[in-house]
């Protein structure tokens, strides 16, 4: 995998324009559909790699926030409306490559249905309380569980996400469970919580102003390393748990896109994502390095596909 340095060091040469029937590409904005509500790092990250898209082409990328569904809206377009043009494009996550296997209805195949741009970069995930819970630490909260089954609530953004599928894999393990609660994104489990609705969040890090203000506490880190905001939050590794959680994600668009666009808009992203301004954000939420290019992205989708399918089998999972 190439390294967040290797990414900055790497020459970024000026980007060749892709010409079709007279056309150069791209000659309008682009859209690009983000199936969370609308706030966070990922929705930060996008947005600063497009001013910088913009700056470099002339050209805009206008977000569309399509929530809701388990993040899945957007690969639902890809499929029934947009064209393989390279004006339209989604944020791509692990979510979309699992859903095939949830259900008996026909959907979409997570391989041959997409056409993979790059990766960016993962999700840092976390479980956090109020800071007026009972619960000093992660134990402490999973001895309680362990005698009190289902007692507890917690809430992920969504039904099978990668996150909810990492939490009940711990409480399988711990020989608990607690309750459920869905959400359509990470903030409304923090809403939820700020209203004392839910007992904890395991879910990205929309949490983490609310740890910083003292309202929050973290618990545990799903992150390969601790996090430097936090230093004393253990992770899931540190925990005994032997795993870490980032479900990284990237950019696709629908299936059939032109290579030489693929080509292009690879290019433009991969040089954005090296701007300082685009760094500054990854660093602010510390936000893990998982690029890939589009053939490494398609391997690493293909491999993947194979985990999914055995992880929703082994947990018996079904939103039919």
């Amino acid at each position: 995998m190439t390294t967040r340095r290797a990414l900055l060091a790497a020459p970024l040469l000026p980007l060749a324009t892709p010409a079709f029937a007279q056309a150069r590409f791209p000659s309008r904005s682009i859209r690009f559909l983000i199936p969370w509500p609308p706030g966070g790092s990922l929705d930060a990250m996008h947005r600063a790699m497009f001013e910088v898209f913009q700056k470099d082409t002339g050209q805009a990328v206008v977000v569309e926030n399509m929530a809701g569904a388990r993040g899945t809206r957007a690969a639902t377009f890809l499929i029934q409306q947009a064209r393989p043009d390279g004006y339209t494009l989604a944020h791509h996550h692990l979510s979309i490559l699992r859903h095939p296997f949830l259900t008996r209805q026909p959907t979409w195949d997570p391989v041959a249905d997409f056409t993979p741009v790059m990766q960016l970069t993962g999700f840092v995930f976390g479980t956090v309380v109020r800071a007026d819970s009972p619960f000093r630490d992660w134990r402490q909260m999973m001895d309680f569980a362990k005698a009190n089954p289902g007692r507890l609530t917690y809430s992920t953004s969504g039904i099978a996400t990668s996150n909810h599928l990492a939490k009940e894999d711990i409480l399988a393990r711990e020989g608990t469970r607690m309750e459920h609660i869905p959400m359509r994104g990470a903030q409304e489990g923090v809403t939820a919580l700020l209203g004392r609705q839910i007992d904890m969040v395991s879910d990205a890090q929309s949490w983490r102003p609310h740890v910083e203000s003292g309202e929050f506490r973290l618990l545990a880190t799903w992150t390969p390393t601790r996090l430097r905001f936090a230093p004393d939050a253990p992770t899931l590794r540190d925990l005994g748990y032997g795993m870490s959680v980032t479900s990284p994600y990237g950019i696709a668009g629908p299936k059939g896109m032109e290579p030489e666009v693929v080509a292009f808009l690879h290019a433009a992203f991969r040089k954005a994502m090296g701007d300082e301004s685009v760094q500054r954000v990854m660093r602010q939420w510390e936000m893990p390095d998982e690029y890939l290019g589009p053939e490494a992205y398609l391997s690493f989708i293909r491999e993947r596909v194979d985990y999914e399918r055995d992880m929703v089998r082994r947990l018996n999972l079904s939103i039919d």
